[in-house]
């Protein structure tokens, strides 16, 4: 009897090779799309999940003779991604919404309906591995180096990982493309999206003085380290670590944000020595290491999605929280973003970055 596999589809190439690959092997594949209620995307190069995906992912279907279902998940995205989104800008951290999707929404309700559904699996287009070890699996990074994924799943349950299938891990998106190409979907030749979904235009300051009220909009001064007024700033939320543009002050040398001070309304700045850090706190543990983790000590560390792994030694903390110092200290070591830790290919696991030192 054939294994019924859904595939989320967005409408780009990724998931439309999965769910063809699936279909390839055997798999009796159900095709899915979540509906967020973006609006139309006048302007917009084609993306995810919005009126142009929904139409190109019924039209691989489609092709595929697959069946094609869009389910509504505007108020889940709302509740789960979009108000811990602008919670975090307000509160001086910096927030990856991908990570909390593939955590609440892909791997978490979407995983669910599965089953609901009567289907064995969830496939999608990342580009990560799974690999039995055991009677466990192990999540890996994808065999492409440029469009590792690994680091958006670090908060995915590993319970949920035996039920979950990452066709596209073993290629290279080259390949993922000559596949779609030589068997003619229709979106061989779409460009990736690299902006996030529910941001029109990409512009997240303006997406938050779309939603934010007057009381989050409080001027404020813009110091040094010792606490030298420098500027004004009007909103903490403008700011990130490691910001170089923008600040709205001059100095005789580069200045950089180093810290945001949400609670006296302060951002602070320095030169760009002043950004690094050499040890962080993050909590919100999520491991994927079979045994103990607290055994753990040696790990590679890698602080957001483009930057490199670097060597760093794990220490736990109480509850789910975790100190990493690294081996060199960092640049623009952001909270509210994750900390990934891998053992080279493999991912033991990820938390959100609190504080940093």
């Amino acid at each position: 009897m054939k294994k019924k596999v859904m595939v989320a589809m967005s409408g780009g190439v990724d998931s439309s090779v999965a769910a063809l690959l699936l279909r390839e092997e055997g798999f009796d594949v159900v095709g899915v799309t979540m509906c967020f209620d973006i609006a139309a995307e006048k302007g917009r190069r084609p993306g995810c999940c919005g009126p142009s995906g929904i139409q190109d992912a019924r039209r691989v279907a489609r092709d595929l003779k697959i069946p094609h279902y869009v389910l509504p998940y505007g108020r889940l995205l709302e509740e789960k991604v979009v108000l811990d989104f602008i919670s975090e800008y307000i509160s001086g951290r910096t927030p990856n919404p991908c990570v909390r999707c593939n955590q609440h929404l892909k791997f978490g309700h979407l995983l669910a309906k599965a089953r609901v559904m009567g289907l064995s699996h969830l496939a999608t287009g990342h580009y990560a591995r799974l690999e039995k070890s055991g009677s466990s699996l192990i999540l890996k990074k994808g065999v492409d180096r440029k469009k590792d994924q690994s680091y958006f799943l670090c908060c995915v349950r590993a319970a949920d990982l035996r039920r979950v299938l990452l066709p596209l891990g073993g290629m290279t998106k080259e390949e993922v493309r000559a596949v779609a190409r030589k068997k003619g979907l229709p979106v061989a030749e779409k460009p990736g999206s690299q902006e996030i979904c529910f941001i029109p235009g990409n512009d997240y300051r303006a997406f938050l003085k779309g939603r934010l009220n007057a009381a989050c909009f409080r001027s404020g001064d813009v110091v040094d380290r010792s606490g030298k007024v420098l500027g004004r700033h009007k909103g903490v939320f403008h700011f990130t670590i490691g910001q170089r543009e923008g600040l709205g002050i001059s100095a005789p040398y580069p200045l950089y944000v180093s810290r945001l001070d949400e609670k006296n309304n302060r951002v602070i700045v320095g030169p760009k020595e002043e950004v690094f850090s050499s040890v962080l706190v993050a909590g919100e543990l999520n491991s994927f290491a079979s045994g103990n983790f607290k055994k753990i000590t040696r790990v590679e560390a890698k602080i957001r999605y483009n930057h490199p792994q670097v060597p760093a030694r794990l220490t736990p903390l109480t509850g789910k929280k975790i100190k990493v110092k690294f081996e060199v200290a960092q640049p623009a070591v952001t909270p509210g973003q994750f900390v990934v830790l891998y053992r080279g290919d493999i991912v033991l696991g990820g938390a959100k970055i609190l504080e940093n030192s």
